[in-house]
């Protein structure tokens, strides 16, 4: 029921999860772990994405800072020049795009020239880039990125601490007399630091060791803690309120995290501890991410931002180790719970390496399919990788057996060489043998002038209405299949828009909305086409308005083109 019942709004987008969606990465950088260069280029990253489209993929993810373990920070402004070329000219072709970005200069300018979506792998942590999203419409991804997630400033009780000399002198007093007064068994004291130790804070306080990062690093912040407690000389501040960090010190940090990282999976030493379980416990773990994840989303809804505009992301690989990791993935289902839609971004990770055995990132493609393909049957409702041609051919496999789902669709037809009509029922018949596929009714058949080329003989056409359980970019293939069957010309001696014995246009499919040279989803001219609108009130009230509440434009019968002149007979 998750898939079936969320949805996700992204700009003049609305994404519905009867189906798992596909989200492309691409990076415009020189840097990036497994396709570092690749797509540098401007020209390089468009025509990139554009076959990640036509390949089946939902919604392109551009990225323009490297994010890997030891990466280099990048200036927005260098950012912006990688990605928002890329970005405008793959929205301008129908395209869902997705600035992944942690810079509100970035991101407001990506919106600016098309993007829908806005994927901080800072977890909206800058108030900054809350408060452009708050006044924006585009989709969100809230993503926990380890130690450098910290929620979003809230105001906490005011504590004054007595720091005065007399009150530390006395407290000394009460503690050496408490320590005498204690029977001495030998014993070490169980305060000492170690695993699931306490770090002791100004007024008695404990707090619990959080559970990303290694022993080392732990030691580090134990030490840290300990010399910036307040003593008598050095008096305790106590804000009310805990200020978000600036722009400057989240790079920093975010780099830190990651340089962390890195080390922990280069350099690893294990201990010669014992351990009586092969991964650590995963309810630290999860209270981390999930509160992290609950709480950032709820004060994205308080600041005004839809609760359908947010999408979480646990962040996989972001200052993680490979044990944590594979904790989160197997508590994909508690995620899925929170009733947001959840990205699963494990694509070539090093975790995913390390379970597999591959050293090389861009050949973990394959143990990429099985992360997801697990993370999908326990409720992730958007997958992020890199192989989109590979893994979509992947999910379409695994969803056809898996999750029958048939989807009501129109196809328009039309011919106008050789016997018109013959073509168009001989296409329907055609149809109908598509695999997974059944024609569910028909319009009449309609006379219409010719549309975009005048000068050529009338068409006939028709609408058909289908049920299929074929992607839409598959149920394109089998009609295109039908036209090359019937002597369609794909020659570079046919004119575009010129005569031809059949023409199959996938109009509409419920729950899609697709962008690309291959396929435009809802097809962009329908609302300006006399000879489709005419059939299909044969088959729906009001197609008119339906198309208009799916966002294509419908324009009045007198402005349309290849206006219907009369009834041909039945389909």
């Amino acid at each position: 029921m998750a898939h079936d019942t969320k949805i996700w709004r992204c700009g003049k987008y609305e994404l519905k999860f009867d189906r798992p969606r596909i989200m492309g990465v691409l990076n415009v950088t020189p840097d990036s772990f497994s396709d570092g260069g690749e797509h540098l280029d401007t020209d390089a990253a468009i025509a990139h994405g554009i076959a990640m489209l036509d390949a089946g993929a939902d919604i392109i993810d551009v990225g323009g800072e490297s994010t890997r373990p030891g990466f280099t920070p990048v200036s927005p402004d260098e950012e912006a020049r990688r990605v928002l070329p890329v970005i405008r000219a793959l929205a301008q072709r129908g395209a869902i795009v997705s600035v992944d970005t942690r810079h509100v200069e970035v991101a407001k300018a990506a919106v600016r020239v098309g993007a829908s979506i806005v994927n901080d792998v800072t977890g909206f942590t800058d108030p900054k880039m809350v408060e452009f999203v708050t006044s924006s419409t585009c989709g969100v991804v809230v993503m926990h990125a380890g130690e450098v997630s910290e929620p979003i400033a809230r105001t906490h009780k005011a504590v004054q601490l007595d720091t005065s000399a007399a009150a530390f002198v006395a407290e000394k007093a009460r503690a050496a007399a408490a320590a005498a007064a204690a029977p001495s068994n030998g014993k070490k004291s169980r305060a000492k630091s170690g695993v699931g130790s306490v770090t002791r804070l100004a007024g008695g306080l404990v707090q619990p060791q959080l559970p990303f990062g290694d022993a080392a690093e732990a030691k580090e912040d134990e030490g840290r803690e300990e010399a910036e407690a307040p003593t008598a000389e050095t008096p305790a501040a106590a804000p009310e309120v805990a200020e978000a960090p600036d722009a400057a010190e989240q790079v920093d940090r975010l780099a830190a995290v990651m340089a962390r990282s890195a080390r922990r999976e280069e350099a690893y030493v294990g201990t010669s501890q014992l351990r009586r379980f092969t991964l650590p416990d995963s309810a630290p773990i999860m209270r981390r991410v999930m509160g992290f994840l609950s709480d950032q989303a709820r004060a994205l809804v308080h600041a005004g931002v839809a609760r359908e505009r947010i999408c979480i992301d646990p962040g996989a690989g972001f200052g993680k180790t490979a044990n944590e990791d594979i904790i989160i993935q197997r508590e994909t289902a508690k995620m899925a719970s929170l009733g947001y839609p959840l990205l699963c971004a494990v694509s070539r990770k090093r975790f995913v390496g390390a379970v597999s055995g591959v050293t090389v990132a861009a050949d973990r493609d394959a143990a990429t399919y099985g992360v997801c393909l697990a993370a999908i049957q326990a409720g992730a409702n958007v997958v992020r990788v890199h192989d989109v041609a590979g893994f979509a051919q992947f999910l379409n496999g695994y969803w056809a057996v898996a999750r029958p789902h048939p989807r009501r669709a129109f196809v328009a037809l039309g011919s106008n060489l050789g016997h018109r009509l013959d073509n168009i029922r001989a296409a329907k018949d055609l149809i109908a043998e598509i695999p997974l596929t059944c024609v569910s009714n028909c319009s009449r058949i309609y006379e219409s002038e010719p549309a975009y080329e005048e000068h050529q003989e009338p068409f006939a056409n028709a609408v058909v209405e289908v049920r299929s359980e074929l992607a839409p970019i598959i149920l394109l293939d089998e009609l295109l299949k039908i036209e090359d069957k019937l002597g369609r010309d794909r020659t570079a001696a046919a004119k575009a828009n010129g005569p031809r014995t059949l023409d199959c246009d996938l109009l509409w499919m419920e729950g899609e909305v697709h962008g690309g040279e291959k396929l435009v989803l809802p097809h962009p001219k329908i609302g300006e086409r006399d000879f489709v609108l005419v059939p299909l009130e044969d088959l729906m009230h009001d197609p008119a308005r339906f198309f208009r509440y799916e966002g294509v434009d419908v324009k009045e019968p007198e402005e349309r083109v290849g206006h219907v002149v009369r009834e041909l007979g039945v389909l």
